[in-house]
């Protein structure tokens, strides 16, 4: 049974040339031993974020006696969108998706709010003969960028199954269950009627290819692989294609919106073409274009989208050409930002955003969790072409927090604050003395325009009618009274819609007696503070009308006179005026201002006498804006200092507001007013920038914004540096090394700054001038022996970090260290160079303090001329600029610290190309043949010869063709010469770097006699050719690496040639798609591919002809892909 596979490709992935194991029935399951179960340590490895992954949950038995079988298969993905696409498929390709009928049927559903899908397949097994179903199965699951698969194998021996259940972990994390059934023991197979037998292949051969999946599912063929190869050595060989010379590729990708072209080419150029797309045939339109452009039929699709990944056919009478188009969706980018909002509880909110294309998908967040649509519609979703909606109907104090936005290619985040109502009182309802028929106008101001109420009389809800109007504009609330009445004083008040608030104030109605008093009475003015130390004082909001009724008595009518020092008043002119009568006087100011605060004076007289009164007028406004306020002092998170200068006069507090740099929408930071003038904003995102304005209010109202303040981002100082530790120690030097901080926030990193300290000392001195943009630092002119401790802090904008420390002091004393040579690996072997080449050896070495190193030659010293040697405290490199002949020899190098040292050697082989053979000269002339012989080269270049490349020429052209190449013996037999011709032959010699540079020729030509000629060919003894198989060079030990390709190789000869088997561990080798087993002129290779510690062992070559046999063993050795201490070093 074959193991599961950790991660099944995705289904359009097509493999070409698939190399695949002959088909064999499954083995049969254990009797009693079940699988052992995987160590503990074998946990799935963590991944973020988490694909949808696909776990194989149970096997349910509805009925053993029938044989159903269902597999239910749970997914599971925290990050998906929408649901996922499931297929089932049996062996390594054929879908069950079309095989659903009366045996098969395929069921899922989609929980939306867990992101579960289970998926389940039930197969139903009604007699012996469905004994088929056995094999291999697996289920993929896929959204649009993610992908998982399980897999399990189906064993079927009886009509009663058990589980045997086998867990293991893929490559996901996700836990595949293999589901086995087998008969119980003790229990005999139910009997079944004998089947004829049936010739598989022999239906495969005549059947055409489209039918060979459905006949391998009938005769539970699982291994297809496997069944084309066997099919394609049976088969005749295949007809070539009679209507296209060149057939679509196998699949094309296009990126959504691009342009792509689907060409064919034809055999006839006059024959007709049909374009298919998912079976149906594609007609002519703005998007799909038709071209014939010679023998070559051309379909372009324009503007492609997600309709057009589908498979396309082009059938020209028969024959069909199959592709597939994948159309490939661009990232969506968020073009317009969330911004943050500011809203009182119970109020709307809507997020807005805008994506760089309609219809795309977008997943909404709070603090990180997904927002769902809940019963109660609380959260709405909503989307307008480009722009996406989050809308919260009801928002509440819970509601406050990060909202996050996100695409497939970015994402957005802004803050919601929601705040309690609350209600200000900018100006309360004053009490008010009225004369009968004037108006009567109560009027209050509160914080928020939205707010409505209810005016009560004596507790009693007033009806406005056509006497009696209310208003509401704004902040403002007014109720006005017209031709008041005696029945008109009363309490009355403004009570505010949902707050606790209850404004009152008192109507007095001034009635008029008329009493009869002698003549000639002095004047008197009647105010109410009149004899007082301090004048009567009247305060009047900036635009509002000041009406004063000032009752005078007096007889006669005394005269009225008005002045603000020393400007008389007018009587009727202009926006400041007196109005006179009998009983009283009213002084009028219109639209008061600021210039019409002062002492106004009124003065009576008459015959018998004068008066006079003062009255205060005080005029209040809002306040003016303030000055821009200025940043101090600005954090990760928070606006640590915010100062600003009060406007003149100012008596009230200030509000706050803040806003992102680009952004529009300002957002309210405090309700209650701030009397101080510094404040310390808070919950901001790191790395944003923002802008602060304010403004002034107090008992009238707010003043215009002020300017905003300078654009400022929160940052904050980085983390400390992590892993500080003590690289190196000197009698004079300190080498410290670390690693960045694991924080380093918005304002990035300036650099480290290093400081010491001595022991019992609390001075910290810098260790290096300025900062150092490095994670390392050499500290110089250290006092040997010293006990010093270190510290470093990583710094940026904001200001310096928390300090890494060692915690223990360090004496600055060099520290002896064995010297000791770390040899590379190519090292360890022979180093072959070619002449001309060169040579650079870099060997790392310990040892301290700086050792001693020393290079020498077959044990002679080296000439300094020729190879150049450069040593340092870590390692030695020895340097030749041209690689020469006699360069090659074996190099010692010894590392020596005092009385301890270290050798290693080096071997070197500088090879070049061979010199020519020698001594080629023609042996032999007979019909059409000429024998060669010659002797090895006299030079063949510090390397072995691997053969000879023979060439001839016609003595009338001298143009030389290659006879032989790569020969390896020293003679040799040329024939199909030209009978009549002269021969002239020469041979070049080649090793590893080939062929050499002259060749040998041979000093007289070779004549080919014509038919006529009569030859007597000599007599020779017969000679017997025929040996046994003999090893020429043997097998020998390895010891290799898992995962990496192994080969094993020997020679040998024999006559007649030898049949070659391999065994490992006396197993033949012979048909495991495993292992490809190679014999060129009688070098024996078994390559051995990604082998694993199972394949270990003893492995045998043997060699069989006619006159005897004869083998060879070695043992092979797999160790485990591990990286020792030395790999690291190296």
């Amino acid at each position: 049974q074959k193991k599961p596979q950790n991660q099944a490709p995705p289904p359009h992935a097509k493999e070409k040339n698939p190399r695949a194991r002959p088909c064999r029935p499954p083995p049969p399951p254990p009797s009693s031993v079940p699988p052992k179960q995987p160590p503990p340590s074998a946990a799935p490895p963590k991944q973020t974020p988490p694909p949808p992954s696909a776990t194989l949950l149970k096997q349910q038995q509805k009925n053993p006696e029938c044989g159903n079988i269902t597999f239910t298969c749970k997914v599971v993905g925290a990050s998906m969108l929408k649901k996922p696409s499931v297929k089932w498929f049996k062996g390594k390709w054929m879908d069950l998706g079309s095989k659903v009928g009366k045996h098969l049927q395929l069921h899922d559903s989609y929980d939306r709010n867990n992101k579960v899908q289970p998926a389940k397949q039930s197969s139903e097994s009604l007699s012996p003969t469905k004994m088929t179903y056995a094999g291999g199965y697996r289920c993929e699951v896929s959204t649009k960028d993610k992908f998982d698969s399980c897999n399990f194998s189906l064993i079927v021996n009886g009509k009663i199954m058990f589980p045997i259940l086998q867990k293991c972990v893929a490559k996901s994390g996700v836990k595949c269950v293999i589901l086995m059934f087998y008969s119980p023991p003790g229990k005999s197979e139910p009997k079944t009627e004998s089947q004829p037998d049936v010739d598989v292949w022999d239906i495969l051969r005549r059947a055409p290819p489209s039918e060979y999946e459905k006949i391998a599912f009938q005769y539970g063929i699982t291994d297809l692989r496997g069944m084309l190869k066997r099919l394609k050595r049976i088969k005749k060989e295949e007809k070539k294609s009679t209507a296209f010379l060149h057939k679509l590729d196998p699949a094309y990708q296009v990126d959504k919106g691009q342009k792509i072209k689907l060409m064919v080419e034809l055999a006839n150029p006059d024959a007709e073409v049909k374009w298919l797309k998912n079976g149906q045939e594609i007609q002519v339109s703005g998007r799909y274009i038709f071209e014939a452009v010679g023998n070559k039929r051309i379909l372009t699709i324009n503007h492609c989208s997600l309709a057009d990944d589908a498979a396309y056919q082009c059938v020209v009478d028969e024959e069909k050409s199959f592709t597939e188009l994948f159309v490939k969706e661009p990232p969506i980018l968020i073009s317009h930002p969330l911004e943050d909002q500011v809203v009182m509880a119970g109020e709307r909110v809507e997020f807005e955003c805008e994506v760089s294309e309609e219809g795309a998908a977008v997943k909404w967040e709070k603090d990180g969790n997904e927002l769902k649509r809940e019963e109660t519609f609380k959260y709405r979703f909503k989307k307008d072409g480009k722009k996406h909606y989050l809308i919260i109907n009801e928002s509440t104090k819970e509601d406050s927090g990060h909202y996050t936005v996100k695409t497939n290619g970015g994402e957005s985040v802004a803050e919601l604050i929601i705040q309690e109502k609350k209600l200000e009182v900018y100006q309360s309802i004053a009490d008010l003395t009225v004369r009968a028929r004037d108006q009567a106008v109560f009027k209050c101001e509160v914080s928020d325009e939205n707010v409505k109420g209810i005016w009560l009389k004596n507790g009693k809800e007033v009806i406005p009618d056509e006497r009696i109007k209310i208003s509401h504009i704004g902040r403002i609330h007014k109720l006005t009274i017209d031709d008041v009445t005696p029945e008109d004083e009363a309490d009355y008040s403004f009570v505010p819609e949902g707050f606790a608030y209850n404004l009152s104030a008192k109507l007095r109605f001034l009635e008029i007696k008329i009493d009869f008093v002698p003549r000639q009475e002095p004047p008197k003015i009647h105010l109410d503070c009149m004899g007082q130390a301090a004048p009567d004082t009247i305060v009047v909001v900036a635009g509002n009308k000041l009406r004063l009724d000032v009752p005078i008595s007096g007889d006669p009518t005394p005269t009225v006179i008005w002045q603000k020092c020393p400007q008389l008043l007018s009587e009727s002119e202009g926006r400041v005026r007196v109005e006179m009568h009998e009983d009283h006087c009213i002084f009028i100011i219109e639209g008061a201002e600021k210039p019409d605060e002062g002492v106004y004076r009124v003065t009576v007289k008459n015959p018998a006498g004068e008066d006079k009164g003062d009255i205060t007028v005080k005029v209040i406004d809002v306040p003016d804006p303030p000055e821009a306020p200025k940043i101090i002092n600005v954090g990760e998170d928070y606006l640590l200092g915010l100062d600003w200068a009060p406007p003149y006069s100012q008596k009230g507090g200030y509000i706050l507001e803040r806003k992102k740099k680009k952004s529009y929408r300002w957002m309210r930071l405090n309700f209650d007013l701030l009397k101080e003038l510094s404040y310390e904003a808070k919950r901001m995102i790191e790395g944003v920038v923002y802008e602060m304005r304010l403004y002034a209010v107090n008992s009238i109202g707010m003043s215009r914004p002020s300017p905003a303040s300078q654009p400022f981002i929160p940052i904050a100082p980085p983390s400390e540096p992590t892993h500080f530790t003590v690289e190196d120690i000197s009698d004079s030097t300190v080498t410290l090394k670390w690693r960045p901080p694991e924080r380093i926030g918005a304002g990035g990193l300036d650099g480290y700054n290093v400081e010491y300290c001595k022991e019992g000392s609390t001075e910290w001195v810098p260790a290096l001038q300025g900062l150092t943009e490095k994670t390392s630092a050499l500290i110089k002119d250290l006092v040997t022996r010293d006990k010093l401790y270190f510290r470093v802090r990583a710094i940026n904008l904001a200001g310096e970090s928390e300090p890494a420390l060692i915690k223990e002091p360090v004496t600055i004393q060099e520290i002896l260290q064995r010297p000791k040579f770390w040899l590379p690996r190519y090292l360890r072997q022979t180093l072959v160079k070619k002449v001309g080449e060169t040579i650079n050896i870099v060997i790392p070495f310990q040892g301290k303090p700086r050792p001693k190193i020393t290079w020498t030659k077959d044990g002679q010293t080296l000439d300094a001329k020729e190879v150049g040697i450069r040593n340092s405290t870590t390692d030695t490199i020895l340097f030749i600029r041209k690689a020469e002949h006699h360069h090659s020899g074996t190099y010692e190098v010894e590392v020596q610290i005092e009385n301890m040292n270290d050798k290693v050697a080096i071997t070197m082989q500088i090879m070049d190309k061979p010199g020519p053979p020698q001594n080629v000269k023609i042996i032999d002339v007979w019909g059409f043949n000429v024998a060669l012989e010659w002797k090895p080269p006299q030079d063949d270049g510090n390397a072995q010869i691997s053969g000879y490349t023979i060439q001839k020429a016609d003595k009338k052209t001298m143009e030389w063709y290659t006879v032989f190449d790569h020969y390896r013996r020293t003679n040799c037999v040329v024939s199909d010469l030209i009978m009549g011709n002269e021969y002239y032959f020469r041979v070049f010699s080649e090793n590893l770097c080939g062929l050499s540079g002259t060749a040998a020729t041979t000093k007289t030509p070779a004549y080919i006699q014509k038919t006529g000629t009569i030859y007597e060919p000599p007599s020779y003894k017969e000679h017997d050719f025929s040996e046994a198989p003999k090893f020429t060079h043997h097998l020998v030990n390895r010891s290799v690496i898992s995962g990496y390709n192994a080969t094993l190789s020997c020679a040998v000869r024999g006559s007649p040639k030898p049949k070659i088997f391999w065994y490992k561990n006396k197993v033949d080798l012979s048909g495991d798609a495993k292992y490809r087993m190679f014999s060129k002129q009688g070098v024996l290779t078994l390559e051995i591919r990604k082998p694993s510690p199972f394949d270990g062992g003893f492995y045998t070559c043997k060699a069989v002809n006619e006159c005897g046999e004869a083998e060879i063993e070695c043992r092979l050795d797999v160790r485990g892909n591990q990286i020792s201490v030395d790999n690291i070093l190296l």
